[in-house]
């Protein structure tokens, strides 16, 4: 079939929007209730949202079975179903904990698993659909794209479901959760309806047959057997490590060393998300102009992405002992860095999962997906942990924070090694030329 343009990439897009939507959700509104409205210890949440991230380990079974199928869309929308599904029974179980605390726990550890499974079967599957119906050159425009248009599903959810909420009750957030989980699922099935071509063969061969039939296990043991696939593994740990160790310190330590308010802090966060965006737009504008062929190249952004992430932090490191320390401008130039490597990579990795022995792009993904999920689900415990340790052991708050994000800075770098030896397409010469001005004119048309 011929390669999507950009209302093509745009409609998958909100299926990361739907996806996002219900997510946010689940991690950020639910975590509050349970938190403020019915005052239960912060662990509980924060258990039950690793335990999503834990059950993201099933990603790259889920990516196989895709590719057995022979087709993505049934784990698009059935994974959406699930992640809807979840989140459902997850606003049930928050009405039954305050009258039925082991009942409601116990709906609760369901739910978050259906929520792990349908964000791994969805955004796993949406990934290699992606990757194969988007042309190689636009693939770095995609992926800035597709995690844009997630953002998007962040903000307006919160904003709108913020206002559904109040006054406050368990009735209205089942009503809301309800909602937005029907909203998101017809999306969905309307952005994917007609995206996939007819059923791949299953006969070995053609460009898009179908893998034989081999057990889960000797797959993956396969796959895991391509020194592409394991150390481009090993690197998403490594660097998403790094990327999400930050999340829950910075905003602290904004506020213990720099004194920052709790309004102060909140849009330290806003400016970092305005870095990360920035970053995102750099990269899908890469490759016109002067040293295009340079700036093109994936390989480029995703070990300078790492390299700037590490300067970030180390300036951060010597931030707390330097008065005058520019902390705002240090974020932003953070975030837009973290936001360059970490959107190249998923152009990368999207054109990466093609390539090896095999028809096993799901595999592929979901390995790589698995694994950028363990690192998110050990960042925010292990940066914690971390401080708190290295608080009580040198009795300096300053010195403490300065050697979490100084190994934080270790890791961009040894993850910036790994990257420069991944085996990455080329550098194109026609990526900004089709990228988001091209994508501006083509909806200006509709």
């Amino acid at each position: 079939m011929k390669p999507q343009g950009w209302p093509g990439i745009v409609r998958l897009g909100l299926v990361q929007t739907a996806l996002g939507a219900i997510v946010i959700l689940t991690t950020s509104t639910m975590n509050r209730v349970m938190v403020v409205e019915l005052a239960m210890p912060a662990t509980i949440p924060g258990v039950l949202v690793g335990l999503h991230y834990a059950i993201q380990m099933l990603r790259p079974r889920l990516g196989y079975g895709s590719d057995v199928g022979g087709r993505r869309t049934p784990w698009i929308v059935g994974g959406m179903a699930i992640l809807g599904a979840g989140a459902v029974l997850a606003a049930l179980a928050i009405a039954l904990l305050p009258s039925m605390p082991i009942g409601g726990t116990l709906l609760a550890v369901l739910a978050f698993c259906a929520i792990g499974i349908g964000v791994g079967a969805s955004g796993t599957t949406l990934l290699v659909l992606l990757a194969q119906r988007v042309a190689e050159e636009r693939r770095p425009a995609a992926a800035t794209i597709t995690w844009m248009m997630m953002i998007c599903g962040f903000v307006v959810t919160a904003a709108i479901a913020g206002k559904l909420l109040d006054p406050y009750s368990s009735a209205r957030l089942v009503a809301v959760t309800a909602s937005v989980a029907v909203v998101a699922f017809v999306i969905t099935a309307a952005a994917v309806w007609g995206m996939e071509g007819p059923r791949a063969p299953s006969t070995a061969g053609g460009a898009s047959a179908r893998p034989t039939s081999v057990p889960f296990l000797t797959a993956l043991a396969q796959v895991w057997s391509e020194p592409a696939a394991r150390r481009f593994t090993v690197f998403v740990f490594l660097s998403m490590l790094a990327y999400s160790l930050q999340d829950l310190i910075l905003e602290p330590y904004a506020g213990l060393v720099f004194g920052f308010t709790p309004g102060e802090s909140t849009q330290l966060a806003s400016v970092q998300h305005g870095g990360v965006l920035l970053g995102m737009i750099c990269v899908a504008l890469s490759g016109s102009g002067i040293g295009g062929r340079i700036l093109g190249s994936m390989r480029v952004w995703i070990v300078g992405g790492c390299l700037a992430s590490a300067l970030g932090l180390f300036g951060l490191a010597v931030s707390g002992f330097i008065p005058s320390w520019p902390l705002r401008t240090n974020v932003f130039a953070l975030g837009a860095a973290n936001g360059a490597f970490a959107v190249a990579a998923i152009g990368s990795m999207m054109t990466l999962a093609g390539q090896g022995t095999g028809h096993r792009q799901g595999l592929r993904m979901g390995l790589w997906g698995a694994s950028q999920a363990i690192a998110f689900g050990l960042g925010g415990v292990l940066g914690t942990f971390a401080t708190d340790i290295a608080r009580w052991l040198l009795n300096s708050t300053e010195i403490a924070y300065a050697t979490v994000f100084g190994g934080e800075a270790v890791l961009f770098v040894v993850s910036a090694a790994i990257a420069a030896r991944l085996a990455l397409p080329a550098a194109r010469t026609r990526i900004v030329r089709r990228s988001l001005p091209g994508l501006l004119t083509a909806l200006a048309r509709r």
